[in-house]
């Protein structure tokens, strides 16, 4: 059955399409709007623009462009006629500084204001820092529409809670909450989220949703910080950090992270940056920072890994064929935001290390494996991808050097000891 109101989604990326691909499975009308006209051509083409491994999210492209109610343009002027518009666009942080950038959202925001008709629903599901929907985003649409907030039109924020290789899962399993300008706002976001998700919708104030939605990602990147320096604590003492985490989680109520290469992604990097950019001239904040640079540090130590495995074979760094394997933050993406193995490669260009990348989901590294490793003197594990979960040590043995090949294990994909039996060099993330 068709729907009355009919939908925008302002970008069209790893939370946009998939947002827009459930409205229109529930009978919405739903144009997509995003600049980049590639991924536009694509998309209407029935191509997903998503390479990592997504779970039916190709194939309901498919069965919503049958539909004929769905379409992808890069035309704003599509937004005229629309009842609800949803933004998803991305919302980093300045490197150097880690102040909100929010370059993208104000763009957006500003080709949307002239084209909302009265009575329209605007909806942020971008993450963003506390005050911004009272400060940036509220402020700029009344601004550039000429219209009035709660009078003329509508506003929320009902940020988003995917991950690459779950998108649909995710917004289809977890409850959202949405943070309304005024109670009808929020009322109608719940009632249509819950609708086409098929999850509860909690309605709380923008500041109370932009706070839980940031601190969501906060929380989750301290905890890894904690086991990564749980990590350097095994490797200090001659642990094994894994077996300590077993053990360690059968306590009631722990639940230890999984040490790693490093943190990547849109969202963990930068979203602890984002919950406390406007506090930091009312509180001292000190331990979010200080996981960021704990997590920001990781790669730094594989490269430190490398350099101690290469010292026991007397070789120097420039000596060794190093490969590389993995360049997406996350396995089985193709997602490479804020990639660890990027800061990696800044760290191995600064020494004037020669190295190859391999990975299966990025268009410029996906080269053959077997060619990639024959005669390689040591490879860097990044990314735990399935693909690399399935070599076999005793055929990686034959395609490296005979002499002290080196394992530097980033994701504990590789068994340590019959690495070792097999005449490897090897050293993990809290295990070496």
């Amino acid at each position: 059955m068709k729907k009355a109101f009919k939908i925008a989604v302002c970008g069209i990326g790893y939370v946009g399409l998939p947002v827009a691909l459930l409205f229109v499975k529930k009978g919405y009308d739903v144009v997509g709007v995003d600049v980049d006209e590639d991924r536009v051509k694509k998309i209407n083409r029935g191509f997903c623009p998503i390479k990592g491994r997504e779970p039916g999210l190709g194939v309901l492209l498919k069965e919503s462009l049958a539909k004929k109610s769905f379409r992808v343009t890069t035309n704003p002027e599509d937004y005229r006629d629309r009842d609800v518009m949803i933004v998803a666009v991305q919302t980093p942080v300045e490197s150097k500084t880690n102040e909100p950038k929010y370059e993208h959202l104000k763009k957006a925001l500003e080709v949307i204001a002239p084209l909302m008709k009265k009575g329209v629903l605007v909806v942020i599901e971008s993450t963003i820092a506390p005050t911004t929907m009272e400060k940036v985003v509220a402020i700029t649409l009344e601004k550039e529409s000429g219209l009035h907030l709660n009078r003329d039109f509508m506003l929320a924020n009902c940020p988003e809670r995917v991950m690459p290789g779950r998108l649909l899962y995710n917004l289809t399993h977890y409850d959202r909450l949405v943070g309304a300008f005024n109670f009808k706002a929020g009322k109608l976001v719940k009632k249509l989220y819950e609708e086409v998700l098929g999850v509860r919708v909690d309605i709380t104030d923008p500041l109370t949703a932009e706070i839980v939605k940031s601190g969501e990602n906060a929380y989750r990147d301290v905890q890894i910080a904690f086991a990564n320096e749980m990590a350097l604590i095994c490797e200090a003492y001659g642990a094994d950090v894994w077996q300590v985490r077993e053990l360690l989680n059968k306590c009631p109520y722990r639940q230890m992270h999984s040490p790693g290469a490093g943190v990547g992604g849109h969202c963990l990097p930068k979203d602890s940056w984002l919950l406390i950019s406007g506090a930091k001239d009312l509180i001292e904040t000190k331990l979010i920072p200080l996981a960021r640079r704990i997590n920001d540090f990781m790669p730094s130590h594989m490269f430190d890994l490398l350099k101690n495995a290469l010292a026991e074979t007397g070789k120097d760094i420039s000596e060794a064929k190093i490969v590389i394997l993995g360049y997406t933050y996350d396995a089985n993406s193709d997602d490479t935001r804020n990639s660890p193995t990027a800061s990696l490669v800044n760290i191995l260009g600064q020494n004037n290390v020669e190295f190859v990348i391999q990975d299966p989901y990025v268009k410029e590294y996906k080269i053959s494996l077997k060619k990639v490793l024959k005669g390689a003197g040591a490879i860097i594990l990044m990314t735990s991808h399935d693909q690399y979960k399935k070599i076999k040590l005793k055929q990686l043995k034959l395609l490296m050097v005979k002499s002290k090949p080196i394992i530097i294990d980033g994701r504990n994909c590789f068994d340590k000891i019959q690495a070792q039996k097999l005449g490897f060099i090897y050293k993990g993330v809290g295990n070496i």
